[in-house]
């Protein structure tokens, strides 16, 4: 069971390297890198790739690590009983599996991707170290023990919104996904539009690795909006021509609003043009 890449989902070999290390080690890989550089992707790639099910835990700011592991609709139980519903009687009808659950009790080894984990509380990682390392749980309701039918492959992403415990990345296996070069973005864009002309590509990226290094900018653009932005040049039919025309006078590249996200980046790119115009006269 190793991983080298889809069709589809253009990889490195040290980031292939990275999942088949986890998947030896059986430890959770952790992912990070700029948003937009197919971290959360990745986990679908690795499923597609190795034939396995694919579960999804999204986590956001009010998660907690026990809804991974299951729920108690104590209220739905409450109604029940007040109507007189038969299904009160046993407490496991009122029990909801999370996504922990799922994947421990999948028939195949499954991919689970837990997305953006540096969003929830500092304290969700360390909640989860215990039922990670054991691949099991108790269900103090139904007082049962859940545990792992096969241990699944664990994908971690953050964006490094704030620390994970130690404790907690020791027991991960880290790689930073770097963001692509100019070879290996020519390859991404290949994959998504093989169709493309490749002067238009190559105008393209030298004015989008310009934005980029532009100082001073909030946001820097990521290869999902580089492919948001090649797909309108191609639509208004938009010539290399015009774009290195664009470059060579300094001026904001067309449809621009792919690559910049926020007034203040547009600002600082319209006073970057127009003091290179200046110097240029």
């Amino acid at each position: 069971m190793r991983f080298e890449g889809t069709k589809s989902y253009v990889t490195t070999e040290e980031l292939n390297a990275g999942v088949n290390a986890a998947i030896t080690l059986q430890r959770p890989l952790l992912v990070k890198g700029e948003p937009g550089t197919g971290k959360t992707v990745l986990a679908t790639e690795i499923a597609e790739a190795l034939g396995a099910p694919l579960i999804e835990w999204h986590v956001k700011s009010t998660t907690k690590a026990r809804h991974g592991l299951y729920e108690y609709d104590a209220v739905a139980r409450l109604r029940d009983g007040q109507l007189g519903d038969e299904r009160v009687k046993d407490i496991a009808n009122y029990i909801i599996p999370g996504k922990l659950w799922e994947a421990f009790q999948s028939e195949k080894r499954p991919v689970l991707l837990i997305d953006e984990i540096d969003k929830a509380d500092i304290e969700f990682p360390n909640d989860l170290l215990l039922e990670i390392d054991r691949m099991e749980f108790y269900v103090y309701e139904t007082k049962q023990t859940i545990k792992a039918v096969h241990r699944p492959i664990i994908i971690i992403t953050s964006n490094n919104e704030k620390e994970l415990p130690d404790a907690f990345l020791r027991r991960c296996f880290f790689h930073y996904i770097r963001f692509p070069d100019h070879e290996t973005m020519e390859r991404i864009v290949d994959v998504h539009y093989p169709d493309i002309k490749k002067r238009l590509v190559a105008a393209a990226l030298g004015l989008f690795y310009d934005i980029r290094e532009a100082p001073g900018l909030k946001k820097k653009p990521s290869t999902s909006e580089l492919l948001d932005w090649l797909k309108l040049l191609m639509a208004e039919d938009i010539s290399p021509e015009d774009l290195r025309a664009t470059e060579s006078s300094q001026l904001i590249p067309p449809l621009y609003g792919a690559l910049l996200k926020s007034e203040q980046d547009v600002q600082l790119f319209e006073r970057l043009a127009f003091l290179n115009r200046r110097e240029q006269r």
